[in-house]
């Protein structure tokens, strides 16, 4: 155990002398008149009230202890680095296709919400987009903010100028909310269906350079059986993601829980650090509290 303030113990001498008064201490003696009788030395009672009259000099020792502040060191723990992770959703009107049970849009929602269970400790957002893009949920700890979003971002509710595919202005979008983040790993989880026009002419190359100069991260899931247009292949690989094609529900469930493994979870070198240990002085001052209150009821000086 150490101490925040150590100077405060050379105060432990007053406690350390009261009680070495009080033990060598001659108490006055008192004549009594007893009429044929005999009268003990009493040395065990007198020792035993010497006992209690050192209690008050201990506590006083326990103050000073207190006033010390005990410390400990803290348990070791390893603390996990955040990672932002803004899910980019098309919710245009081929996300309405038949994808298992319901469509492409339930399937990719009902992952997403899977896999914030597998990232506690991680902050999430939800863009989603069409010809337009909207930030439907900032980057928050509260994975439920996305659950309860699901109902409301069905393409069948969207506006008419949602209906298109523009996955290069998406990411832009995105880019800009990761950025702003000051702390942790940044990662784009893309789904979409379609092939993106503003992706042409070198623009895919640019948008992934950018990307990739910010440390962000992109994962390309389709969540159809054509395959992925070229251009998705080059944004994975310039941001040292990769791209998947899941053709159903199942499918698309393992897609998430490969990302997961590949973008595991890291941990800051531990730390050690000092905490308050007030705890076990404060107890046992408390017991010689108790103790010197009982034995004020009875077990002192009395010499009349």
């Amino acid at each position: 155990m150490s101490f925040a303030h150590p100077y405060i113990l050379l105060l432990l001498a007053l406690p350390l002398l009261l009680g070495v008064w009080e033990w060598t201490r001659r108490s006055p003696n008192l004549v009594l008149p007893f009429d044929h009788a005999g009268v003990r030395s009493g040395r065990v009672l007198g020792r035993l009230m010497v006992l209690v009259n050192l209690l008050p000099a201990l506590i006083l020792a326990v103050s000073i202890l207190v006033l010390a502040g005990p410390q400990r060191l803290s348990n070791e723990e390893r603390e996990r680095e955040l990672s932002n992770i803004q899910f980019c959703l098309d919710v245009s009107g081929s996300m309405t296709s038949p994808f298992g049970d319901g469509s492409r849009y339930d399937g990719a929602m009902a992952a997403i919400d899977q896999f914030t269970t597998f990232r506690k400790g991680d902050a999430f957002g939800l863009t989603i987009f069409g010809n337009e893009v909207l930030h439907w949920v900032p980057i928050t700890k509260d994975a439920s903010a996305i659950r309860l979003a699901t109902p409301f971002l069905r393409p069948e509710r969207m506006p008419p100028f949602f209906g298109g595919t523009q996955i290069g202005k998406a990411l832009e979008e995105c880019r800009k909310v990761l950025i702003s983040r000051p702390e942790g790993d940044r990662m784009i989880i893309l789904v979409t269906d379609g092939f993106s026009y503003d992706l042409g002419n070198g623009r895919a190359l640019e948008v992934s350079t950018q990307l990739a100069k910010d440390k962000i991260v992109v994962y390309v899931i389709q969540v159809a059986d054509e395959a992925l247009p070229d251009e998705m292949h080059t944004i994975a690989e310039i941001t040292h993601g990769e791209t998947f094609a899941a053709g159903d529900p199942a499918a698309l469930s393992t897609v998430f829980k490969h990302i997961d493994q590949m973008q595991a979870a890291r941990f800051k070198p531990p730390t050690r650090d000092f905490a308050d240990q007030f705890r076990p002085i404060a107890l046992v001052g408390l017991v010689i509290t108790g103790l010197h209150l009982v034995a004020l009821l009875g077990l002192r000086y009395t010499p009349w």
